[in-house]
């Protein structure tokens, strides 16, 4: 009778083991989704009219597109017929700058040609890895504080942060990142992508809170502003969009896009206007930048290097000019060509 106990329990133990064989092979670990990238040729074209009559001084700044985690700037060329310096500005951000003590008396033409490799940006997308890598998160932000604190068009004021707790209170969220979940769905369910009138694109956040419709700098001034008001912290960028479908054309307007971050997941990338736009996409574009864009420049309340006579710009991703620190208008023209990679 023993041994047939013992019989027994042999054959269900090599069952038990047989069975945790068959379960590791039938659940492997997840592997992280490979992202997506793009290679292309951007062609910047700025036209500097000449100044009035009697000018004695002439600034010109553009913002030359830099390499950062997310793309690659290589083979960056620079046709001027006047001497220039590569500049840097803050947060990373890189310009071309020009002083004339003789203002030209003809408009003044600048190109700018690089070939950029932006690659896909993914931390917790439900379309890419299921969460992030707490072990990949990259260095701390030196200007994490600047990331905390209210532009000038996006206060953090009383009424801000009494807005941002209603959204986040009503959604039940308790953690950083359930918070910035509840805002981004909040943002992306009650304003409506809509350049119809004025007001728009300037990104207040008092314009977007009342008129709920705007372009990407409205949708993002309130992500940003309601999570900074929570004390997370959160950062613009701008640059431009590309068409999805592969090929060559003309950039006509640019786009922003904003990032927050938690101790536990590092930078988390959404594009709430995106995902207005693409409904289909909107579990996408929290935790996902596609490749289909190029970054100029990050922040806002920009001060330009050397610093601008004028006050600090709301975003800069156009070329900007002054004749004797007064603003001078400068035609753009942005082109790209997709470049087949072997």
């Amino acid at each position: 009778m023993n041994s047939l106990l013992k019989n027994r329990s042999a054959v269900w133990a090599g069952l038990l083991g047989a069975c945790a064989v068959l379960a590791s092979f039938s659940a492997p670990a997840p592997r992280p989704v490979a992202a997506r990238s793009r290679t292309f040729v951007l062609i910047t074209t700025a036209t500097v009219p000449a100044p009035p009559a009697g000018t004695k001084s002439l600034d010109v700044w553009l913002p030359v597109p830099h390499s950062d985690a997310s793309q690659d700037v290589r083979d960056l060329k620079i046709d001027s017929p006047v001497p220039y310096k590569i500049e840097k500005g803050a947060y990373g951000n890189q310009m071309l700058h020009l002083q004339l003590a003789t203002a030209p008396t003809a408009p003044l033409v600048l190109k700018l040609t690089a070939q950029v490799t932006r690659r896909e940006h993914l931390n917790l997308s439900a379309t890419g890895p299921a969460a992030a890598n707490p072990s990949k998160k990259g260095k701390t932000d030196p200007n994490m504080a600047r990331w905390l604190a209210p532009d000038r068009l996006v206060p953090l004021d009383a009424t801000i942060r009494q807005q941002a707790q209603e959204v986040v209170a009503k959604a039940n969220a308790r953690t950083d990142l359930e918070k910035a979940r509840a805002i981004y769905e909040h943002v992306v369910s009650t304003v409506t992508y809509d350049k119809a009138g004025q007001g728009w694109g300037r990104g207040d956040i008092y314009y977007a809170c009342d008129a709920r419709r705007g372009n990407c700098t409205d949708f993002h001034a309130i992500v940003i502003g309601y999570c900074r008001s929570l004390g997370i912290p959160a950062r613009f960028s701008i640059g431009l969009p590309l068409p999805p479908e592969r090929g060559k054309g003309e950039v006509k307007g640019y786009h922003c896009w904003a990032e927050f971050y938690t101790p536990e997941t590092g930078w988390v990338p959404v594009d709430a206007s995106e995902a207005a736009k693409n409904p289909d996409k909107r579990n996408y574009f929290f935790g996902a930048h596609d490749e289909n864009r190029v970054e100029f420049t990050r922040g806002r309340d920009v001060e330009l290097a050397p610093k601008q006579a004028g006050p600090p710009l709301n975003y800069f991703v156009y070329p900007y000019a002054e004749a004797d620190g007064r603003p001078l208008e400068v035609t753009r023209k942005y082109e790209f060509a997709d470049v087949a990679v072997q």
